[in-house]
């Protein structure tokens, strides 16, 4: 920016300079010397001021695209180092524009300053020069100047409001947008296509209404900057004619000062674009610094321009810890909140998670238990008590020791951009083709996905895979690699029974080499747990097997009774611990109820 400066700087010397030059050449014609100095010297001021000003465009351009790039950066970098409370209040909509449109602006105004300060030199020297060839025409000049500067630091400010406005109004659009085509499905089957269209378009118009406010502000600022100069150029005219009629001034001296006069338009018209730039590039700057102020996670660092290396976690996982002794995860007397004055979303918490062993989380809807995940997860930091991995504080470990130790698998079962081997070695972006197939196999989709013709290779979106397969895919990502802890948030919500036998196979089967915890409405998915926690109002109510909660905990009956699960005693088949193939208990068929 400072060579820009410079360059600009000698760039306006060369303007500054060609007045007095052709002054030069008038006054060498008039006397009849030889022109070939003069106009040799007039060409060289044109051709090196040409190249100096493109130097100065190019170099100008190249530091307005990096501004914009170190702005989207950083906003990626701060979403990505950010609390998951401080992004879950706004929508995905409104941040992606925060992260595209907004550093948009700053593309004109990120040499604004270099702008200003080159327009405002060029506008004193010419009107210093002005001076010194008639100070009564510069007089008659400098009205002309304060007017226009008047005007324009009057209307100035309401164009920086009205970009402002206009941005928020594209940031809800966004946001809208967002949400109305990632829920496309249930939008035309509710019919609300012509409402969801009508929404969008109240905020499409909003916006375009600021937009159009501040482009109206813009070209009364033009108007007024370019007509004020055209006015004062007519005085300057007239006035400088009737003192060249008296003998006062010459008329190549008037010829100069008109040449000046055109020049401010240079000037004037530089520091209207930048002005007005810098206001677009204010209002920007303001929302980017909006995200700024996201509180990052503890030992995050959203300022680092080169990625952190991920710890590495060895191939076997938990197996390389069955030597520690005592609970996985401790909770002791958590309590939390979503916000300062929100009521507590679980409080006073006081939970083991064994090392080894299956642990279920049942409760109505908003007892607490997607909270508990989030804890687990450090998405939320307790308010009181401590959360504790292999018996040290979480404040010891930073967010990524942490989740190192954990895989969690969420209810929607989200895919990432990229192939099924993309999605699969999202965690752990070194495993061999052997270790994927592994995973697959373990959640019964490696016959389908050998099956396709670019096998891990495949393309993934959302669209190409069902609900069902897309959990299994979630499932296998988390599974490879046995984690320490496996997170479940009900993994068999969108499942026919025969996967779901699969799903709670694999359940078995990692419960055996380390921890799982489990989130279930569908409580046939967590009848064989070792530990089944029962929440309720943000509290643990009660902790036991199926058996004793059946016939201790009148929610947890209520539970199983509203989903239409037998509660008789299990009758084991011939031969068998009491369960089926698929980990299912088996009821009496009269106990059922008869549809």
């Amino acid at each position: 920016m400072l060579i820009g400066l410079l360059l600009g700087l000698v760039a306006n010397a060369a303007g500054l300079a060609t007045p007095l030059v052709t002054k030069w050449v008038l006054d060498t014609l008039g006397a009849g010397d030889s022109l070939a100095r003069p106009v040799t010297v007039l060409l060289v001021l044109v051709v090196v001021g040409a190249a100096i000003s493109l130097w100065q465009w190019i170099l100008m351009g190249r530091i307005a695209e990096q501004v914009v790039l170190d702005a989207r950066t950083g906003v990626i970098r701060r979403y990505l180092a950010a609390r998951i409370d401080q992004l879950t209040h706004r929508s995905g909509g409104e941040l992606v524009t925060r992260a595209t449109s907004d550093p948009a602006l700053l593309h004109e105004a990120s040499g604004s300053l270099v702008g200003l300060t080159n327009g405002a030199l060029a506008l004193v020297g010419t009107l210093v020069l002005m001076g010194t060839l008639d100070l009564v025409l510069l007089g008659a000049t400098m009205v002309a100047v304060v007017v226009v500067a008047v005007l324009m630091g009057l209307l100035l400010p309401s164009i920086g409001r009205a970009q402002e406005a206009a941005q928020e109004s594209v940031g809800r659009l966004g946001g809208t947008l967002e949400g109305s085509l990632r829920a496309i499905r249930t939008v035309k089957a509710s019919r609300a296509e012509q409402r969801q269209t009508a929404a969008l378009t109240t905020d499409a118009r909003d916006a375009a209404r600021h937009g159009l406010h501040a482009a109206r502000r813009s070209a009364l600022v033009w108007t007024i900057s370019w007509t004020g100069i055209q006015l004062a150029i007519i005085v300057i005219l007239g006035v400088g004619a009737a003192r060249a009629e008296r003998g006062l001034i010459e008329v190549s001296t008037l010829i100069a000062f008109l040449l000046y006069a055109f020049g401010l338009m240079g000037p004037i018209s530089e520091l209207t674009q930048n002005l007005t730039a810098m206001q677009a590039g204010i209002a920007a700057a303001g929302r980017l610094r909006e995200i700024e102020a996201l509180e990052a996670e503890p030992g995050s660092s959203p300022t680092a321009t080169t990625p952190a290396e991920p710890e590495p976690v060895p191939p076997g996982g938990a197996a390389g810890r069955r030597d520690l002794v005592g609970p996985v995860l401790t909770l002791r007397g958590v309590t939390v909140r979503y916000a300062p004055s929100a009521p507590p979303a679980v409080r006073d918490i006081d939970l083991d998670i064994p090392r080894v062993g299956h642990t279920a989380l049942v409760g109505p809807s908003g007892a607490g238990k997607t909270t508990l995940f989030s804890l687990l997860l450090r998405f939320l930091e307790p308010e009181h008590g401590e959360v504790l991995l292999d018996g040290r504080r979480y404040p010891d470990h930073t967010p990524a020791q942490v989740r190192g130790r954990l895989a969690y698998v969420e209810q929607e079962a989200p895919v990432v951009p990229g192939t099924i081997g993309d999605n699969l070695r999202f965690t752990h972006p070194d495993a061999s083709d052997d270790e994927l197939w592994a995973a697959l196999r373990a959640v019964n989709l490696h016959e389908k996905v050998s099956g396709l013709e670019l096998g891990l290779d495949t393309p993934l979106a959302a669209t190409t895979v069902s609900g069902g397969e897309r959990q299994r895919i979630a499932l296998a990502r988390a599974v490879l690699r046995t984690p320490d802890v496996l997170l479940l948030d009900e993994a068999t919500s969108q499942v026919d029974g025969l996967t779901e036998a699969v799903v709670s196979r694999c359940v078995r089967e990692r419960a055996r080499e380390g921890a799982v915890v489990t989130i279930a409405h569908r409580l046939s998915t967590v009848l064989d747990a070792d530990q089944i926690v029962v929440m309720e109002r943000g509290r643990i109510r009660a902790v036991g097997d199926h058996a004793t909660l059946l016939g201790t905990d009148e929610l947890y009956r209520d539970l199983v009774a509203s989903l239409r699960i037998g509660t008789a005693e299990p009758v084991p088949a011939p031969g068998s611990d009491g369960r089926t193939g698929s980990g299912t208990l088996l009821v009496p068929f009269e106990r059922l109820p008869q549809e």
